[in-house]
């Protein structure tokens, strides 16, 4: 393991490793750590189900944006002044939603810590992917997935917890003195482990970039509160979808690609990405449609529903670096098929949620599914990463992250719609829409599983290419 930055200095690398992690985790909680506030905040400002979800889907939407420019960011910027930018702007957005009088102003909010888990999220993955060689990555990854799987996971159960004890600006108040902490450990550890270039900023790429992947999201974002029939809808997904493809044409065109597009011809980090996109999509979906049946359902108020949730998580701490080290000694085929038969079969008894069903039914099976998670997510990432050279690690990262974030903010968008329109008028605690919410859980997941019963393992590191550009400086 190297101990030496860019400027030959040494690493103080436990410290790095941690720093990083708990700052990633504190900023990818903010996923899901509203999910279980949802119906509160609904009472709170007096919006419906539709809007409420914007405090999700809008901070997924923007992190959709921000991560395929990290990619040039990190090869202009040191990834060190680019994590501290990424915190500061987390803390200037966790501020403004903790003391935010209106909706408008608490989403406003939750869009500018977007921004910031934007940038760190990709720069996390690469900072750990660089410090660590490739024989140890699963483990390292594995550490990683404490942050990327279990913050998600644990969100709902923390935010029941706070919201029984503190109310809902607690979300906010108590994550800001954990993030200035990260913080300031961030200027004396993190350390610049990338190579920089003087790569030239394309203004068109940028331009297809922000609008294309906006258009896009904000289409899935308009389902959820217009109906997936609704004009307005398909208008902005054609315009966007035309947008990224001329994004992606024009990448492949480039001297130097605002985003190395050309990777995804790699057919391991092609389907390893999707199935990570596909994990991601099954894990959030539940992750946003339990709370409510908890609460609107069975009665459960929110600490009771994140406290049903909590073994859930528990598992994906425990697992997730045990499935990385497995990962490092036996590759990826067997671990991604165990991973998806586990989530496929903890999402099926979900199918038949009554009004009866005991709590403890739920937990069983919801621990089930989070091991599935865990057992893949994290390795699938490495499996991809451990196919690219040291200089694209960044871009891959960066093309991993936003097609996971534009799946996820489809996913989210496509069950509040379900939920919507399969119970019409009734009222939000009928079960049929609980149902067919399931039911298109349990396809991503099956979609998951007959990926990865074909899917063939990175077989060894593609070497750091030895003729990288003239251009190319130590940070």
């Amino acid at each position: 393991m190297s101990c030496l930055d860019y400027n030959h200095k040494p690493i103080n690398v436990p410290m790095m490793v941690a720093t990083l992690i708990v700052g990633v985790f504190i900023t990818v909680l903010n996923q899901t750590l509203l999910t279980t506030a949802l119906p509160t905040l609904m009472a709170t400002f007096r919006v419906g189900q539709s809007t409420v979800q914007w405090l999700t889907t809008g901070f997924l939407l923007v992190n959709g944006i921000m991560i395929p420019l990290t990619a040039y960011l990190s090869d202009r910027f040191s990834a060190r002044r680019l994590y501290l930018a990424a915190l500061g702007i987390f803390i200037a957005g966790t501020v403004i939603a903790l003391v935010a009088p209106t909706f408008g102003l608490l989403l406003t909010g939750r869009l500018v810590q977007a921004v910031g888990v934007g940038i760190s999220l990709p720069l996390l993955q690469a900072l750990l992917l660089a410090l660590f060689p490739p024989e140890k990555r699963g483990m390292a990854m594995g550490l990683a997935g404490i942050a990327i799987g279990v913050a998600p996971a644990i969100g709902p159960t923390l935010s029941g917890w706070i919201l029984a004890s503190f109310g809902w600006r607690a979300l906010f108040g108590l994550i800001l003195p954990v993030a200035v902490v990260v913080l300031l450990a961030a200027m004396v550890f993190v350390r610049d482990l990338l190579p920089t270039t003087d790569a030239k900023l394309d203004w068109l790429s940028l331009a297809l970039s922000v609008t294309g992947f906006f258009c896009l999201l904000f289409g899935f974002s308009l389902m959820g509160t217009l109906g997936i029939a609704s004009a307005r809808v398909w208008e902005s997904l054609l315009v966007g979808l035309i947008l990224v493809v001329a994004f992606f044409k024009r990448q492949l065109t480039l001297k130097q690609p605002f985003l190395h597009v050309e990777i995804l011809k790699n057919r391991t980090f092609r389907r390893s990405t999707l199935l990570v996109a596909c994990t991601n999509m099954a894990m959030i979906a539940c992750e946003l449609i339990l709370p409510m049946y908890l609460q609107l359902v069975l009665g459960k108020t929110a600490l009771q529903s994140g406290l049903i949730l909590f073994p859930g998580a528990l598992i994906s701490l425990v697992l997730g670096p045990i499935a990385g080290i497995i990962y490092d000694r036996h590759g990826i085929k067997h671990l991604a098929r165990i991973g998806f038969l586990l989530l496929a079969g903890g999402t099926l008894p979900f199918l038949w949620l009554a009004t009866t069903t005991p709590t403890w039914w739920v937990t069983l099976w919801y621990t089930l599914r989070m091991a599935g998670v865990s057992l893949v997510m994290m390795p699938l990432t490495t499996n991809a990463m451990n196919t690219l050279p040291k200089r694209l690690i960044g871009h891959g990262t960066a093309v991993n992250n936003t097609l996971r974030q534009v799946a996820t903010s489809m996913t989210t968008a496509l069950t509040v719609t379900i939920l919507a329109d399969v119970n019409g008028a009734a009222s939000p605690a009928a079960l049929a829409g609980y149902h067919v919410a399931f039911g298109f859980t349990m396809l991503i997941a099956l979609l998951g599983l007959l990926l990865a019963w074909h899917l063939t393992q990175a077989l060894k590191v593609v070497p750091q290419s030895a003729t990288q550009s003239a251009h190319t400086h130590h940070a």
